[in-house]
């Protein structure tokens, strides 16, 4: 038997409803849920731990982070991420694959899965990166092992674009598992920003990025990637859309178990909107832009009808200096993994969405898309990845409590009212209020495919 752990009293949200119920922990795994006030056995626990007040969630699940190890590690690296991420109430993240190398073999894959079972606080999985000339690669990949393959259908660095039509048939035709796509259409990008630099020059200010990197560049993309799904029954998962007209490509109709074709919003795209740039400029410049406020409601919209099926952060650092320039030099992209849950906390107080809707887009969606075992959801035999949340208290972030190794982020000077207590990943009490059990590491996602 491992350690016994009890979490009595607190405010569950799970499945839908919010319960005032106890969770016991035995070892790695949730061994019973109780409903009721003091409703719990009578035992020797080797630890209570009073929730009365609190939120007990399921730990978040990332779909989209950019951990920047290995190569890009002077901005950022799996060990000092993932404990933000725990901080943030995040337990498992999924990692992209343009590093440096780019993870597009399978023993570069490995090599990333080696690196974060000695660093990262939190459970870990890495995408396989598709690149023009690696379908053999791909269809090397144990699914049970590995979320997906990477496709980026728009700019990216170095080899990791795909811009061969053959190429992207054989990959879709092909590939058995889930693809996941980054989908902006570079010829519509390059022809947007010729015309903005002839009309305006060189020196294009941040408000010129949802200008060039538009609502057309994105939905010739996506719409391009979705057909190709539905002409070979292909698994896709479009990432961080960021448009109203997309919208029309997704179906809300059927359950998410059934979906063959599923759809990302990131945070930032759901809280920023093109007005920002002016108080935020380069901090919010993220690959899909952030664009208008009618997007921004379109997408709150369509995670509230479940067209949108997951909320992710798509976090990925840069160091300051890294952003500075002008719309075409800053970096794009940006640190939200520590500050995602209780970003959508805030929303929630708003009005905007339910606890009950961001548990599910943050916690059960992502498990159940991407088939997670035993994970996503505060059941018994679960492993027991938790999140205890405080919901009435305000906090300032500054530059004293971010966790990130870039050492900003664009929620800094932000009041939120809900707090990030306590987080556990397989039953270990990883945070607790400010301080970290360096001794423990996140497991290897498994999916049940």
């Amino acid at each position: 038997m491992g350690k016994l752990q009890l979490i009595k009293n607190a405010e569950i949200v799970n499945e839908g409803t919010i319960f005032t119920g106890s969770v016991v922990i035995n070892g790695e795994f949730i061994e019973a849920v109780y409903k009721g006030k003091d409703n719990f056995p009578t035992i020797s626990f080797d630890e209570i731990i009073d929730g009365e007040n609190f939120l007990l969630l399921p730990g978040v699940i990332d779909d989209q982070v950019h951990f920047r190890e290995p190569g890009l590690t002077h901005k950022a690296d799996l060990y000092t991420e993932s404990k933000a991420a725990v901080a943030g109430g995040v337990t498992s993240f999924m990692d992209m694959p343009n590093t440096r190398p780019p993870a597009v073999t399978t023993q570069l894959l490995e090599e990333k899965y080696r690196l974060a079972e000695e660093k990262s606080f939190a459970n870990y999985s890495f995408y396989m990166g598709a690149t023009n000339d690696n379908l053999d690669e791909l269809l090397e990949i144990d699914p049970h092992k590995v979320c997906g393959v990477k496709v980026f259908m728009g700019a990216s660095t170095g080899n990791m674009l795909v811009d061969d039509e053959t190429t992207l048939q054989e990959i879709f035709k092909n590939v058995p598992y889930l693809i996941a796509v980054h989908c902006e259409d570079e010829f519509t990008i390059r022809k947007n920003r010729e015309y903005y630099q002839s009309v305006y020059g060189e020196n294009l200010s941040v408000q010129f990025h949802p200008l060039i990197r538009n609502a057309e560049a994105c939905y010739v993309s996506s719409s391009k990637a979705v057909a190709l799904a539905k002409k070979f029954n292909s698994r896709l998962h479009v990432l961080h859309l960021s448009t109203e007209k997309e919208m029309q490509l997704f179906d809300n109709s059927i359950p998410l178990k059934n979906k063959r074709i599923t759809a990302e919003v990131c945070i930032h795209h759901l809280w920023f909107s093109d007005k920002d740039y002016e108080r935020f400029g380069n901090k919010i410049k993220w690959n899909p832009a952030i664009k208008s406020e009618s997007d921004r409601q379109a997408l709150i919209r369509a995670v509230n009808n479940n067209t949108i099926d997951i909320i992710a952060t798509d976090h990925a650092p840069h160091l300051l200096a890294e952003k500075e320039g002008n719309c075409l030099t800053a970096a794009s992209g940006g640190p939200l993994i520590q500050h995602s849950l209780v970003a959508m906390l805030q929303l929630a107080k708003r009005g905007v969405f339910s606890p009950e809707k961001i548990v599910d887009k943050m916690c059960h969606a992502p498990a159940e898309l991407f088939k997670i075992e035993k994970r996503g959801f505060i059941r018994p035999g679960y492993y027991a990845d938790l999140t205890l949340v405080n919901p009435n208290i305000s906090w300032n972030v500054s530059s004293e409590n971010i966790l990130y190794k870039c050492g900003w982020s664009p929620f800094e000077g932000m009041r939120f009212d809900t707090r990030v207590e306590k987080t556990w990943v397989n039953g270990n009490k990883v945070y607790d209020q400010g301080k970290f059990d360096a001794n423990v590491r996140g497991k290897r996602l498994l999916f049940d495919v």
